[in-house]
């Protein structure tokens, strides 16, 4: 698993995903519940993942939609 993308803004989490979903690509949200820990603050970041053989699909067609300042840096 990849991490894509690391932000505290649901709706940013959300639309990635829809985005995700209808390319087909599967991906995780990770840290989704920790408001339960935080008081729903919403300091923490999720991270949404993709499976590693999809990362560079996911990668362009956020740069497509124009989203490519919100993408992790990549891992060697």
């Amino acid at each position: 698993m990849r991490e894509l993308v690391r932000t505290n803004d649901m709706v940013l989490i959300s639309a990635i995903g829809s985005l995700l979903d209808g390319a087909g690509i599967k991906h995780l949200v990770f840290d989704q519940n920790m408001s339960v820990l935080e008081g729903s603050l919403g300091m923490l970041p999720r991270r949404l993942l993709v499976a590693d053989d999809d990362n560079d699909a996911a990668r362009a067609l956020l740069t497509e939609a124009g989203l490519a300042n919100e993408l992790r840096p990549q891992e060697s």
